[in-house]
C-alpha cells in the first residue's frame, strides 16, 4: 500500500470514527423537555379578554401551530388571533434550561411585543411568570394553563404592578385540531 493510500484508509476511518462518536454522544431530550410535547400540534382557542392596559376587553380567537425545532429541543409555536385588538401574529419558542432547571418561554408579536417568562409544572398544571412593561409600568404576568385533557386546555392570563394584587386579563379554553 503506497503512503497516499495509507493516508487515505487512516483520514477515512477517523472519519468515520468521528462520525460514529458524534452520533452517539449527541445529547437527547430528557423528561423535561418531553413534557412540554403536550403542547404541540396544532390547537384552535377562544378566549374572553378583559379591558385594562393591555387593550379593550372583548372575545378572542387563535389558531396556534406548535412543533418540534431541530434537535428536539424547544417548541416552536407560532399563531394568529383575531379579536378586540385586531388581527394579530406570534411566534414563540418555549424550552427547558437545563442550568437554571426552569421552563423558559420567549416571544414577540406583529403589534411590536416581546415578552419572554419563566415555567414550572405541576401535574397538569404549566404556570408561566414574567415581567414586561406596558405602557412605560413594569407588569407582571402569570399565566396558567391547565391540560384538562390530552387535546384540550383551559388558560387564564393574569397581571399585577406589585406582584400580590393579581387582575384577570383572558381566560379561555384551546382544542387541539
Amino acid at each position: 500500500m503506497t503512503l497516499r493510500k495509507s493516508i487515505g484508509v487512516f483520514a477515512g476511518l477517523c472519519l468515520a470514527a468521528g462520525a460514529a462518536l458524534a452520533a452517539t454522544d449527541a445529547p437527547k431530550p430528557g423528561p423535561e423537555v418531553q413534557k412540554l410535547g403536550a403542547f404541540a400540534g396544532k390547537w384552535t382557542g377562544e378566549a374572553d379578554m378583559k379591558p385594562g392596559p393591555w387593550g379593550p376587553g372583548g372575545k378572542m380567537t387563535s389558531e396556534d401551530d406548535c412543533s418540534w425545532f431541530d434537535g428536539g429541543f424547544q417548541l416552536v409555536c407560532r399563531s394568529t388571533s383575531g379579536g378586540a385588538l385586531g388581527k394579530l401574529k406570534s411566534e414563540a419558542i418555549m424550552g427547558w434550561n437545563a442550568e437554571d432547571k426552569v421552563y423558559r418561554y420567549m416571544g414577540f408579536d406583529s403589534s411590536g411585543m416581546m415578552g419572554s417568562a419563566n415555567g414550572t409544572v405541576s401535574g397538569n398544571t404549566w404556570t408561566w411568570t414574567g415581567e414586561d412593561k406596558m405602557g412605560g409600568k413594569l407588569i407582571k404576568s402569570r399565566y396558567t394553563i391547565t391540560l384538562t385533557s390530552p387535546t384540550t386546555q383551559t388558560f387564564k392570563w393574569e397581571a399585577s404592578e406589585d406582584g400580590k394584587t393579581w387582575t384577570t386579563a383572558a381566560e379561555g379554553k384551546s382544542t387541539k385540531k
